[in-house]
């Protein structure tokens, strides 16, 4: 026994604060893995924004009047990208780690010499690369269709990634709860595609009733989206800079969130 004892030791960190290496390895083995099914990830997405680009087109066409100063195609189009860029951070993180406890291969995460944070921010980050790349190339698409124009690319920038790494922190959280796929499809379907449709993708708030309106203020893809959008007008539904702090606020929140689960190894560990 004391020869055992003596044998075996607890092995010290040797990676810093930041365990850089195996960050890096984490965050490039999520974004091959999407990219490896570029189609599903990729292009999916963005044959989705097109049909409903085309079809509002085609069913509204010159009937529709403007749009705060500008056709509503081109008020719709940066919408309808944004809205992608929403819902596939989330999908990306969620399926991450739904994927990895229905297979069992989290274990893999789990000891690795990872600490909580570093796995969440990988994750998150990589959910963040996603939805650029969906932003990047939908908006290459959608150029040579609409009248689009980028003219802040600062607040472009901010907002896309604000948002993607919001949804890919709450993916995580989701991911974590989610026992089968009917869980997930339930978030998905009930709390994740209403609250991108109901916060002015095709529609400007300021038609509501002021009820609604201090509601759809409530709702942070409302924020996500307006801000993505004002990208392009220049102008927007609501407050840039509220927009700007709650979402901030948001992303600490959600993200801090998600490390306390994982770290605790919420519906991971027996």
């Amino acid at each position: 026994m004391v020869e055992i004892s003596t044998k075996y030791k607890i092995g010290i960190r040797r990676f810093g604060q930041i365990n850089w290496v195996g960050f890096w390895t984490l965050y490039k083995k999520e974004v091959l893995r999407f990219l490896i099914v570029w189609i599903q990830t990729l292009l999916s997405p963005i044959v989705s924004s097109l049909l409903f680009l085309l079809v509002l087109s085609v069913a509204i066409g010159n009937e529709r009047s403007d749009v705060l100063g500008v056709s509503f195609i081109n008020f719709l189009a940066p919408g309808l990208i944004a809205m992608q860029i929403i819902q596939q951070s989330f999908s990306h993180s969620s399926s991450s780690f739904m994927i990895g406890k229905i297979q069992g291969n989290i274990v893999d995460i789990m000891y690795a010499p990872l600490s909580p944070g570093e796995v969440t921010f990988a994750i998150s980050l990589a959910a963040t690369t996603r939805s650029f790349m969906i932003g990047a190339f939908s908006l290459l698409v959608f150029y040579f269709l609409v009248d689009i124009e980028i003219k802040s690319y600062s607040s472009l920038i901010f907002y896309t990634f604000i948002s993607s790494f919001i949804l890919g922190s709450i993916g995580i959280i989701a991911g974590l709860w989610a026992e089968k796929f009917d869980h997930m499809a339930s978030i998905t379907n009930f709390f994740i595609v209403p609250l991108s449709f109901l916060s002015g993708t095709f529609y400007t708030i300021e038609k509501l009733p002021g009820f609604l309106q201090t509601i759809s203020k409530c709702n942070p893809f409302f924020y996500m989206i307006d801000g993505f959008r004002y990208s392009f007008l220049e102008k927007s539904d609501g407050s840039i800079l509220i927009g700007s702090i709650y979402l901030s606020i948001l992303a600490i929140l959600f993200w801090f969130i998600s490390y306390q689960l994982y770290k605790k190894g919420y519906k991971i560990k027996s």
